[in-house]
């Protein structure tokens, strides 16, 4: 199969693989090559007339478009504008509950929530302590070495990390805001067993009053305390790693049913195949969530514009709509306020492998969440309160969108890319290729090829592997950011600096 088409209202195709000048597509011939990814034109368009792909428009076109050429960036221009009213037209499919209940391998925490990782997390409260986070788990390492004579150190945790981050001092506001909710997102998350909390003492971000956001804890595995109130703040910071260890090398995991599963959805680095291979995938494995029970997550708003009404229709009842529009209208308030374009996307990297306009980006993008009900809308930094499919506030940025997907509580977050990319956030961050020249050229960077699609391998095969895969995950297995030990933060910022 060298060529899709993806609708049958729709007037291009899209290569699967690079296409030669005098092939022929669905009775076409191409009167230009055509790169993997690539639009072609079916039907002759005349200037102002509408590209359709995935069945919706994805813009116009700016210039006669004779069948059998190249239509991507150059030519093409958006319909979308910028606040809209919207009304609510329901389309409602319920997932049937599935009646296999399958397991993984997961960490019971005594507040109710599954862990999939059982690891340490040193976490600073302002910038300024980075160093010292740093040293602190350098310096425990040490030890640990020492005191188990050369083996892993972390034998019987699956990580300790250190978290640095720019924030904690200098911010007002919103910024101030969002950086105390993440951090104490992050000392509730399950698959922290243990986390140190590091304090300088003179920040705004000041520790008592983090530690009353924070809430109640666990005080044998979580610890806080203030640099500048201690003598040799390291030393103190890896007694306390000691203790912490303590407790959390005691724990085990056990059978767990994957309706305790919370799954970011995220794509990156996107191309033309991201809608017809790897987003789709993510969409079936959303959906079978969603059918035993479980939770998923989709973020990236400004990627949801062009197709944000397919979402709306999807929601529950008119409350869950009423949140989705404000979900969708004030990000674009965001963008006016700052005097940006509403729709200056994509990127010059997705323009290079195929998507042209945001409409299709989106259309592509929203695939990854299936055709479940949306059941719950959470703003930046909120934490899941309801199962099934819920959508969170977070710009497209890829650290700072599945940094807020793991704050919300989401144990693994599942990336799907097309151009690649080896960061990870705070939780285990799966690359899913698009397409199988990416998964065999960057095999330290890709988890999981879902490229197969496009070469003829049935969904429902690659899926079964998927679902398999993600579980042996959850049970333990590394993912490459992990063996990368690429792991980071990043907190969105949008006000003043002082």
């Amino acid at each position: 199969m060298k060529y899709i088409k993806i609708n049958p209202d729709d007037n291009v195709a899209v290569a699967l693989e690079d296409l030669s000048r005098g092939e022929v597509v669905e009775g076409v011939t191409l009167s230009v090559d055509i790169p993997r990814g690539h639009k072609i034109v079916l039907k002759a368009l005349r200037a102002g007339d509408n590209v359709i792909k995935y069945g919706f428009p994805i813009g116009h076109v700016t210039k006669d478009a004779p069948a059998g050429t190249l239509v991507d960036h150059s030519c093409i221009k958006t319909n979308l504008e910028g606040i809209l009213d919207y009304s609510y037209d329901p389309r409602l499919v319920e997932i049937e509950k599935s009646r296999k209940v399958r397991t993984f391998k997961g960490y019971r925490r005594t507040d109710g929530q599954v862990g999939i990782r059982n690891q340490i997390w040193v976490i600073p409260t302002v910038g300024c302590v980075n160093g010292i986070c740093e040293n602190i788990v350098k310096q425990f390492k040490d030890w640990l070495r020492s005191s188990f004579h050369g083996s892993s150190v972390e034998s019987a945790v699956d990580a300790i990390v250190a978290f640095p981050h720019n924030y904690g001092c200098s911010q007002l506001g919103g910024d101030h805001e969002n950086t105390r909710t993440i951090l104490a997102d992050m000392v509730h998350h399950p698959n922290a067993g243990g986390v140190l909390v590091v304090s300088l003492g003179c920040e705004n971000n000041q520790l008592d009053a983090f530690r009353e956001l924070v809430g109640p804890v666990d005080e044998t595995r979580v610890r806080m305390f203030a640099c500048q109130k201690v003598e040799d703040e390291v030393a103190y910071g890896v007694q306390l790693l000691k203790e912490i260890y303590e407790v959390v090398s005691r724990d085990v995991r056990e059978d767990v049913p994957v309706s305790e599963l919370r799954v970011g959805l995220k794509c990156g680095g996107s191309d033309g195949l991201s809608g017809i291979t790897a987003n789709p995938l993510l969409g079936v494995f959303s959906d079978w969530i969603v059918a035993q029970g479980g939770t998923t997550v989709l973020t990236e708003v400004p990627e949801m514009f062009g197709a944000e009404t397919i979402l709306m229709n999807r929601c529950q009842d008119k409350a869950t709509f009423d949140k989705t529009v404000s979900l969708i209208n004030d990000f674009k308030e965001y963008f006016i306020k700052q005097g940006m374009p509403v729709y200056e996307n994509p990127s010059p990297g997705n323009k290079a492998g195929g998507i042209s306009t945001l409409e299709e980006k989106s259309l592509g993008c929203t695939q990854k969440c299936g055709k479940s009900i949306v059941r719950g809308v959470l703003r930046y930094g909120e934490r899941l309160k309801v199962k099934g499919l819920n959508l969170l506030s977070a710009p497209g940025n890829d650290l700072v969108a599945s940094t807020a997907l793991a704050s919300a509580g989401c144990q693994v977050v599942l990336f799907t890319t097309g151009r690649g990319t080896p960061f990870g956030s705070f939780v285990p961050t799966m690359k899913i290729a698009t397409n199988t020249p990416l998964a065999e050229g960057k095999p330290k960077w890709i988890d999981f090829n879902a490229g197969v699609l496009a070469e003829g391998k049935a969904m429902d095969k690659v899926a079964e592997k998927f679902i398999d895969y993600v579980l042996a995950v959850a049970s333990g297995e590394s993912v490459n950011n992990e063996k990368n030990d690429f792991r980071e933060i990043a907190i969105f910022k949008t006000g003043v600096t002082l």
